[in-house]
């Protein structure tokens, strides 16, 4: 058996694994040419970037950071094939809220190109739209299908110079060569950057952004500030365009600029914005209106994110109410109905009829209803920056909160530590501290206001001034002189805590009591030294009648700490610390530190009041001003704490502060420092329930736009359910079962009685559900009416009274609500392509989830060029409609007038309406429910939203003080006269309140509530009613 030749193959091993590496490279050869065959080569991954750097992390096709193992070199060969996500990633990053899970309406096929398209880009511009993340502007209502203005653009670097816009711009880009490139955006604020491996919308992948949250930002041509803004390399040919789309979100600040970039793949190369040589238009829109959309292209970069994250809100309004259903349910027979209640007369006291008013002053005989239950129309979230719910003012609110409200728990002991805190704050050592009456006006004379507030009877006085001759000796202080034994005493005790405002203590005293008339408001006092000659060293120190103690003045509003203006001190030259008659004047001797406790340090600043042995003090009078806050005075002190200098003035003469510094170096370190202050984690409280529902009244509340309907007790709905339940039993015999109370109104009129709206869920025997709403009065027992219902067309009966003296549920007369009646809507539009769009295509949703078929549009157009009106009114799905057109400027109310008198039935009900409305569900019903023949008339207050707010994210505020918005029948709008066309011509702005004021008059009761989900949309009043910019543009505006 031959033996393997061992020893030949170790000596030709390097030939064999040259042969090896041979065999792989020829195979690697012919892999390579049979995949250039079919249009897909392999290509090395240059790991190398801008200036020869590591690219050690790159984006993905969509955006998101790929792991090295997954990344790879984008492939846009013919075959189209649409990259897959990286493993581990969710589509739901991708696509927030589940939106890449939705069929979106994608556009695959793009409109004919032409070579005239060259050189430009399309530009949409959505204006005044606030925030700084393309989040923000795709959840703008009309984004991305009807922009502000259409126009175009020369190169990808755009800058406005404006704020609170969104731009989305897109197009082709047309490549110079083959190869390899890369992209990168800049932008302030957030930018987004898509691009499609084809000309196709449909396929764009995002490739580089600028931030997320709208805080991210970049200066111009800073396209590597994030890791984000680069994108992979990708593989682009000359011989195709690529679809891209730049979005772009500028807020109210910073320089506003968006640009995008290129280079090749190369090491050292650098970013180059794209020029108008290698882009295109997507389409020619310059002929096209604003209403004309199917040439838009939707992409996934105008979807993502388009739906908010399924999240709770902050708004308690959005979350599900009753009311806001309740009107599907079947409402019962009126015929089933009638007997219930006995009929009565109704005419409240607060109607106005024929009561002369004056212009605009109807606001004042608006009364609000009470609701039950709560609706939640309180705007809760929006009370961080408005309180004016509360009756304390904001200045009050800012500085002491609601600790008012609270009564802080204290411990055994607390007390007696209290009150002798209190007791060492006011330092009473003894009873003859105490002045009498006939020491005031000595203490007042050596007292010197120092700011003084303005009389109400006139000018104060001034204080007489004291002027010492610097030859003059100072007088000694009086001791006390004595007293009589048999006279009797004038010294009071403090009493400042049982009084209704803290007054001034001077050393210890507080001033004898004023009468309320001649009560002066609260002057600031500075304890200073009288003026003299300088004392004798040798003289002895005369002592003083009582411990010196600085004037105390106890504010309304405590102050942050104490301030005290040290005395002046002479010149010494620098560098001399010790000996010499220039050294620093002595301290006055401590003074029992555990009775004075931390005034020790202020008695050592206050040396000045005791006379010293320093020759070289000025004859000037020293001062020292000490304020005390209430916390302070209250609070115990350590030697030394709550002293500090006053800084940033300079009394004495120059080299002072050296001087100062000096002392402070010699005498040592401090003996006291200020303490962070002590926080007590074991404090309690007692609280006891507050409502402040019941502080509020029926009037219209024009000062607080947060605050809700009024809200209705609980006991006094249930009372009046209960009694009209019991009523409708004992007729139908047990028939019909109570579910639930939806929703009760309440008109209150202390003179005769209160007028409810009822609406009650009940269950019928053997049947099922059932609505009930209607009408009640509860009419106080001997309330007339008077002549005020002598038009009835009936006698009405007196309200009969239970036996327990109570008032009892009667059916008002003439106040019954019609479910079937027409509603018109009147809208005076022009110029409002996007808005017009938006109005009939919500009205169309509204019809289609009510399948209410009562209602119409009535659209007023004022020759609007944007779009065709009556074309998108015929091609709306409404049940009725009608187009008028006028000739010349927009006249607001001269089109309402106009849409009114195109309704020919006058027992129909007209909303005076507005373009930019969101409408709940329930619209319809409410309308019906609260305007009444000859009775009642529908103010309902809307909601306005903020810049950047929509209806799913609610910010904003009530417009209380319009009433724009405005329900009544035909027949009492012509009685009334309806608009003012002749006052309110070529403006507006107060016809709605000269309405009022005649609705008023007329006898008619307005109904004023908030409706939950009634919002008005913030909209941009650029371009509106034919106002055009300096610039002309050729694109229509809307």
């Amino acid at each position: 058996m031959p033996r393997l030749p061992v020893k030949k193959i170790r000596k030709q091993m390097k030939l064999l694994l040259l042969l090896l590496l041979l065999s792989c490279a020829a195979w690697l050869t012919y892999v390579h040419l049979g995949l250039v065959r079919q249009g897909r080569a392999l290509r090395q991954r240059l790991g190398y970037g801008r200036d020869g750097e590591k690219l050690t992390s790159v984006t993905d096709g969509r955006g998101v950071h790929a792991a090295p193992s997954t990344q790879r070199a984008e492939d846009s060969s013919e075959s189209r094939e649409e990259e897959q996500a990286p493993e581990g990633q969710d589509l739901d990053m991708l696509f927030p809220a589940g939106a890449g899970k939705l069929p979106l309406n994608f556009t695959h096929q793009t409109p004919p190109w032409r070579e005239e398209y060259k050189g430009q880009v399309n530009l949409h511009v959505f204006e005044d739209w606030c925030g700084g993340a393309v989040g923000h502007l795709r959840r703008n209502l009309h984004f991305p299908l009807f922009p502000h203005t259409r126009t175009t653009v020369k190169k990808l670097a755009v800058s406005p110079k404006w704020k609170n816009y969104g731009l989305r711009i897109f197009g082709f880009i047309h490549p110079a060569r083959d190869g390899d490139v890369q992209f990168s955006v800049a932008s302030d604020d957030n930018s987004e950057f898509w691009l499609s491996p084809d000309e196709s919308p449909a396929a764009a992948q995002l490739v580089a952004f600028v931030g997320k949250t709208g805080s991210e930002w970049t200066a111009p041509g800073e396209f590597t500030k994030f890791s984000s803004q680069v994108s992979k390399p990708r593989r682009l040919m000359a011989s195709r365009r690529y679809y891209f789309e730049l979005l772009h979100k500028q807020d109210d600040r910073g320089s506003d600029h968006v640009e995008v970039g290129w280079r090749a793949f190369l090491p050292g190369l650098k970013f180059e914005v794209i020029s108008s040589a290698h882009i295109s238009l997507y389409t020619d829109e310059s002929a096209l209106k604003m209403d004309h959309v199917a040439h838009v292209p939707q992409s996934p970069a105008s979807h993502v994110g388009g739906r908010l994250p399924q999240e709770d809100t902050s708004a308690d309004m959005l979350r599900p109410d009753p009311r806001d259903t309740f009107f599907l349910t079947p409402r019962m027979e009126s015929s089933s109905l009638e007997n219930v209640l006995e009929p009565c007369a109704y005419a409240p006291t607060y109607v106005v009829k024929d009561f002369p008013i004056a212009r605009y002053q109807g606001l004042q005989f608006v009364y609000l209803s009470f609701v039950y239950p709560n609706d939640y129309t309180r705007l809760t979230h929006m009370e961080t920056d408005n309180k004016c719910f509360y009756r304390e003012s904001p200045l009050y609110l800012e500085r002491f909160g609601f600790y008012k409200y609270m009564k802080m728990d204290k411990e055994e002991g607390d007390e007696d530590e209290e009150e002798e805190v209190q007791r060492r704050a006011f330092l009473f050592l003894n009873p003859d501290d105490f002045l009498d009456d006939e020491d005031e006006g000595e203490l007042l004379d050596s007292l010197e206001p120092t700011e003084a507030a303005p009389s109400r009877s006139g000018p104060p006085s001034p204080a007489p001034a004291v002027h010492a001759e610097p030859g003059a000796t100072p007088a000694p202080p009086t001791p006390p002189r004595p007293r009589d034994e048999g006279a009797p005493r004038h010294s009071r005790a403090l009493s400042w805590a049982s009084r209704a405002r803290p007054l001034p203590l001077f050393l210890g005293r507080a001033p004898p009591p004023r009468p309320a008339a001649e009560q002066q408001p609260p002057k600031v006092y500075v304890t200073r030294v009288r003026p003299g000659q300088r004392a004798s060293p040798r003289a002895p120190a005369p002592r003083a009648p009582w411990p010196p103690f600085p004037g105390v003045f106890l504010h309304p509003r405590p102050l942050p700490r104490v301030q005290l203006r040290a005395p002046p001190r002479p010149p010494r030259p620098h560098g001399r610390r010790t000996g010499g008659p220039q050294a620093t004047q002595p301290r006055p001797p401590a003074r029992a530190q555990a009775t004075q406790g931390g005034q020790e340090g202020q008695a050592r600043t206050l040396g000045p009041a005791v006379p010293t042995v320093d020759s070289n003090l000025s004859s000037e009078a020293r001062p020292v001003t000490s304020f005390l806050s209430l916390s302070q005075v209250s609070g115990p002190q350590l030697p030394g704490e709550g002293e500090e200098e006053e800084e940033g003035e300079d009394d004495g003469a120059p080299g002072d502060e050296a001087a100062s510094e000096d002392s402070e170096e010699a005498a040592g370190p401090a003996l006291g420092r200020w303490r962070e202050d002590a926080i007590d984690w074991q404090r309690t409280f007692s609280v006891g329930a507050v409502d402040f529902e019941l502080l509020r009244s029926d009037w219209n509340d024009l000062r607080c736009n947060v605050s809700g309907n009024l809200q209705l007790p609980e006991a006094e709905a249930v009372d009046v359910a209960a009694q009209y339940m019991e009523r409708l039993n004992a007729l139908h015999g047990g028939r019909f079962a109570l579910l639930r109370i939806v929703n009760v109104e309440k008109r209150r009129d202390s003179a005769r009685g209160s007028r409810f709206l009822l609406e009650l869920e009940l269950q019928e025997r053997g049947g099922g559900r059932l609505r009930l709403s209607e009408y009640v009065f509860l009419r106080l027992p001997g309330a007339h009416v008077g002549d005020a219902d002598r038009g009835s067309p009936e006698p009405a009966p007196a309200a009969s009274v239970r036996p327990d003296g109570r008032p009892e549920l009667c059916r008002p007369l003439r106040l019954a609500w019609r479910q079937d009646v027409m509603v018109h809507f009147i809208v005076p539009v022009k110029n409002q392509a996007r808005w017009v769009a938006q109005f009939l295509a919500d009205m169309a949703a509204l019809h289609a989830r009510t399948g209410d078929s009562r209602f119409s549009v009535v659209l007023v157009d004022f020759e609007s060029e944007d779009m065709d009106v009556e074309r998108a009114l015929r091609t709306a799905r409404l049940p009725r409609y009608q187009y008028l057109r006028r000739t010349g400027n927009f006249e607001r109310s001269a089109g309402l007038q106009a849409g009114v008198d195109a309704v020919e039935d006058a027992s129909s009900i007209v909303f005076l309406c507005d373009l930019h409305i969101h409408f709940p569900p329930n619209i319809l019903d409410g309308i019906r429910k609260h305007c009444v023949e000859g009775r009642l008339a529908f103010a309902p207050v809307v909601m306005r939203l903020s810049c950047g707010s929509s209806p799913r994210d609610p910010h904003g505020y009530w417009e209380v003080n319009g009433f724009g918005l405005f329900g009544i029948y035909k027949s009492d709008f012509d009685r009334v006269g309806g608009m003012n066309t002749e006052e309110f011509r070529d403006q507006w702005g107060g016809e709605d309140w000269e309405l009022l004021d005649r609705v008023l008059q007329a006898g008619l009761e307005v109904e004023r509530l908030r409706l939950r989900n009634f919002y008005h949309h913030y909209h941009s009043k650029r371009g509106m009613w034919s106002v055009r910019s300096r610039k002309g543009s050729h694109t229509g505006v809307s």
